[in-house]
């Protein structure tokens, strides 16, 4: 054997690692996007998808026929064990959990952001998700928003490709009976939205009931273990009840994209970020507002803030 063919091997498989880098990244806005609607926070889904990144690099890629596929099913399988490890903590989690929001403030969000929340998929959709089994959200997001086979999802999941099926079935009848997505355009939204601050910065009491719609439901997530947490508020009456508050905030509340629908964000100048607000509206009225209050979740909003446009 020549002395430089261990040189010339190296460097081959130094060329070819390089390849299959590039290749990865050819696929990680598409991993990032299923793991972030699988997972709800973008800390979590970069590790999942970091995770099969890992494997990847020990596997023989020559063994790997479709890689778009195989990292595919990787992801979904490591979401898929983060899912009921997480499940089986937040039984004792009050409030509605939501994911860690994606906000545009001013010239709207990151390319990268923007990859994640291309679907529209706002953070009422999350809070239905998060009622799901594992199994059912694994099957409704691979296969109601990523168009994937039930065959294939069937693998990930350990089940058959009727059992997946009934599962996708199951989750899709929950989510359309929620009746989470916003029926106008994002600036009939908005002007929805500029309505609602106007008038809660007003007190009018009167023009925010006239903008409720009668079933209208509030929804908090403020974190384990916060005195802010609370069950969901329903009925237009039982939340304009709120509004005593509303009038305290509303003059520091700033216009923003939530995960892609209207919204605001919150925040007392020379204070850390308190909430973002997400709306969801239906003929004209707000069937849903969404807080999040949780720190830990607004972290990342505020450290965005200042390529989004300040939050003072």
């Amino acid at each position: 054997m020549s002395h430089f063919e261990p040189l010339v091997r190296r460097q081959d498989e130094m060329r070819d690692r390089d390849y299959l880098a590039r290749q990865f990244e050819e696929q990680r806005p598409q991993l990032r996007r299923i793991a972030y609607r699988m997972l709800g926070t973008v800390d979590e889904a970069d590790d999942a998808v970091q995770e099969a990144w890992i494997r990847l690099s020990r596997t023989d890629e020559s063994a790997v026929e479709n890689l778009g596929a195989w990292l595919t099913t990787v992801v979904s399988r490591v979401c898929l064990d983060m899912l009921r490890t997480r499940r089986a903590r937040r039984e004792e989690f009050v409030g509605s959990w939501m994911p860690e929001p994606i906000v545009a403030i001013g010239e709207g969000p990151s390319p990268e952001d923007e990859a994640l929340i291309a679907d529209g998929v706002g953070l009422a959709l999350y809070v239905v998700l998060e009622t799901l089994s594992p199994a059912e959200r694994v099957a409704f997001v691979l296969h109601d928003m990523f168009a994937m086979p039930f065959d294939l999802i069937a693998r990930i999941a350990g089940r058959s490709p009727e059992a997946v099926r009934q599962l996708a079935s199951r989750a899709r009848r929950r989510v359309q009976s929620a009746q989470t997505e916003p029926d106008v355009e994002l600036s009939e939204q908005r002007r929805v939205v500029d309505a609602f601050l106007e008038a809660a910065r007003a007190g009018d009491f009167d023009a925010l009931l006239e903008l409720l719609d009668p079933e209208v439901v509030l929804r908090v997530d403020a974190g384990p273990d916060s005195p802010l947490a609370r069950e969901p508020i329903v009925g237009a009456e039982a939340v304009l009840a709120e509004a005593e508050r509303w009038n305290a905030f509303a003059p520091h509340a700033r216009p923003a994209t939530v995960n892609g629908v209207a919204g605001f964000a919150l925040r007392r100048p020379g204070r850390p970020l308190f909430s973002v607000v997400a709306f969801t509206i239906k003929h004209g009225r707000v069937t849903a507002l969404d807080f999040v209050v949780d720190p830990q979740k607004l972290a990342r909003v505020a450290a965005g803030s200042s390529s989004q446009g300040t939050l003072t």
